[in-house]
């Protein structure tokens, strides 16, 4: 029976590791539509978010079997529903991809020339990594992993702080057009909750090994 579990679970792992992907391309893909002017790429996210949606149904499902079907220790029981939180993070972060290239499609393709575009590469950049380092951690039980992607929420944070900043200074300067700066103002506040969505992420990582969610008596997106 326990070993029928364990392949479960292994399983459950592979699922996770298979949703945090689409994440990751998802993401990926909707910079890309922003920075290579390239419209196809809507579709692409768009058919990830929905893959994105399948998946965290699918793992739903499972994590129910393994509760129902089988007799599950604290530390299992720990691990389900750390991958059940996680799973509905990672469905946002799905999301945010699809909130990103709706912007990305009504631009129609104006000119990026903005200060603040290569900060939100930076920022994208960092937002997928992660993502990837919070899904990582769970598979691998590496609670110092999830530790740094929460410590890592800071660094993605700032560079929302240095856009913002940049954007409306120029507007206040009237020297860009503001409803692009706008569209990037947005835009950038997406990828700073894809960020605070893999810290949530991490947090049931870190619940799911100690038994304790430092993010509890917090304030995650």
């Amino acid at each position: 029976m326990r070993t029928r579990f364990d392949e479960q679970l292994e399983q459950l792992h592979v699922e996770l590791i298979t949703m945090g992907a689409l994440c990751e391309e998802a993401i990926t893909a909707a910079l890309q539509s922003l920075f290579e002017k390239d419209e196809s790429l809507v579709q692409v996210v768009l058919g990830k978010d929905s893959e994105i949606d399948r998946k965290e149904r699918e793992i739903e499902a499972l994590c129910m079997r393994l509760l129902l079907q089988q007799q599950p220790v604290a530390r299992d029981l720990r691990s389900i529903s750390s991958a059940l939180k996680m799973i509905s993070d990672m469905e946002r972060i799905g999301d945010q991809a699809a909130d990103i290239v709706e912007i990305v499609r009504d631009m129609k393709g104006k000119d990026l020339e903005l200060t603040s575009s290569v900060h939100i590469r930076s920022m994208g950049t960092e937002a997928v990594k992660m993502v990837t380092d919070s899904v990582d951690s769970f598979v691998k039980r590496d609670l110092d992993l999830a530790q740094k992607v929460i410590q890592y929420d800071d660094v993605v944070d700032q560079l929302f702080v240095k856009i913002r900043g940049e954007l409306i200074a120029l507007m206040a300067e009237d020297k860009t057009d503001s409803e692009l700066c706008i569209d990037m103002l947005m835009i950038a506040k997406y990828l700073e909750r894809v960020a605070d969505h893999a810290t949530n992420i991490a947090e049931w990582v870190e619940y799911s090994i100690t038994g304790v969610h430092g993010g509890l008596d917090g304030e995650n997106a």
